[in-house]
């Protein structure tokens, strides 16, 4: 036992004491690189640093919005850069003779091709609303409930205000937000920082407390018909779902066990990408029960000509509608092309009242999310006692 332990702790310090290659000048270590780990790093210009000990490998690529090769060192590990990356949150994994793995000095997401790699390129002064800062900081609570829908055990996260702790007498308004295709119900809490976005913002007096849930979404791999399979049809069904187990059993249980104000006036839902997609699908056919949406990057696949149409024509009464909804927000990132400018427009044209965001400079990523909501945010609950 003692010579396997000694052999074993040889090993390691050979392993990780034989990576020799001086430190690029000028980085930092990423924030999402493991306790004590080197890497992944990040230059002044924005381009990411990646290392990994394989030393039977014969070809190593790093795929980071790009694919970039990657150069073995005589000791076996693998050294390898980007070009200058857009700042954000960004995943990334390895190709090692064609296979996709995960880096063993980051931690792991859910998001890209299953559980990912991921490095963060830091914003300066403008991304201190996602960061810790010296305010209240609220909770985010693992939350196990039985579904009566699926007839089993799920999970939400559920961020708390600070002063939630304190204020026993006070209910509080709620915002179901929901994740993308590929990931699930930590997306938020982890690479979306959505704590710390509310700390800051409900500190500086910039939104108002509130609850917010985060559920999986039953989307957390990508969207694919099967042979012989209607695409339409299969794509209407991909994280269906989630809206029953969200109205018969999510809700019900927020209610029950936290201080809720429990009424639609007190209840909004958002969500990015595909979980845009369901929020609309969600709250249109249910606006009893909702009275804000917000649609980030949201996978919608309308014809705008069939705009007026879905739904049961909600949004063809334009005066009804926007006395229903307090806020319609919609945003997306600059460089990508979800149509959520189109759909605003369209939205406008019709009647229909709402919000339109664009960040600049970032496309279907976690730092345009980050964005929408910090802007969704200060839209809610302006009635709340």
């Amino acid at each position: 036992m003692k010579k396997s332990l000694i052999f074993g702790i040889s090993l390691l310090l050979t392993i990780t004491g034989n990576a020799q290659q001086s430190m690029p000048a000028h980085t930092i270590v990423s924030e999402t690189a493991l306790f004590e780990r080197e890497y992944p790093r990040v230059d002044e210009q924005h381009q990411a640093y990646f290392r990994l000990y394989a030393p039977k490998a014969e070809d190593v690529k790093v795929n980071c919005c790009g694919t970039f090769a990657m150069q073995k060192e005589s000791d076996g590990w693998w050294y390898g850069r980007t070009t200058p990356l857009p700042v954000g949150f960004h995943f990334y994994h390895f190709l090692i003779d064609g296979v996709a793995v995960a880096d063993t000095e980051s931690n792991t997401y859910c998001g890209s091709f299953g559980r990912s790699s991921a490095v963060e390129v830091p914003e300066g002064p403008e991304g201190n609303y996602y960061r810790p800062q010296n305010v209240p900081h609220g909770q985010v609570r693992s939350v196990v409930y039985y579904s009566t829908f699926e007839e089993k055990y799920r999970r939400c996260l559920v961020y708390t205000p600070a002063e939630y702790e304190t204020s026993f007498q006070k209910r509080y308004p709620v915002l179901y937000l929901q994740h993308g295709m590929c990931e699930d119900e930590t997306g938020w809490a982890t690479q979306g920082k959505v704590n710390f976005i509310l700390d800051n913002l409900i500190a500086s007096g910039d939104c108002n407390p509130m609850i917010v849930v985060m559920d999986n979404g039953n989307c957390g791999i990508p969207f694919k018909p099967k042979p012989g399979e209607n695409p339409e049809e299969a794509r209407e069904a991909f994280g269906a779902t989630f809206t029953p187990i969200l109205l018969r059993d999510i809700i019900p249980m927020i209610d029950r066990e936290f201080r809720t104000l429990s009424d639609r006036e007190h209840r909004a839902m958002a969500g990015l990408s595909w979980g845009g997609r369901q929020t609309l699908n969600t709250v249109l056919p249910h606006w009893d029960k909702f009275a804000y949406l917000g649609l980030f990057s949201a996978a919608l696949f309308i014809k705008e000509d069939e705009i007026s149409k879905i739904h049961n024509g909600i949004l063809a009464d334009s005066d009804a509608f926007n006395k229903k909804f307090h806020a319609f927000f919609i945003g997306t990132g600059s460089e990508e092309n979800f149509g959520a400018k189109q759909f605003s427009d369209a939205l406008s044209e019709l009647g229909i009242k709402n919000t339109f965001y664009e960040s600049k400079g970032t496309a279907h990523e976690w730092l345009t999310w980050r964005r929408c909501l910090k802007e969704f945010l200060p839209l809610l609950f302006d009635e709340c006692p």
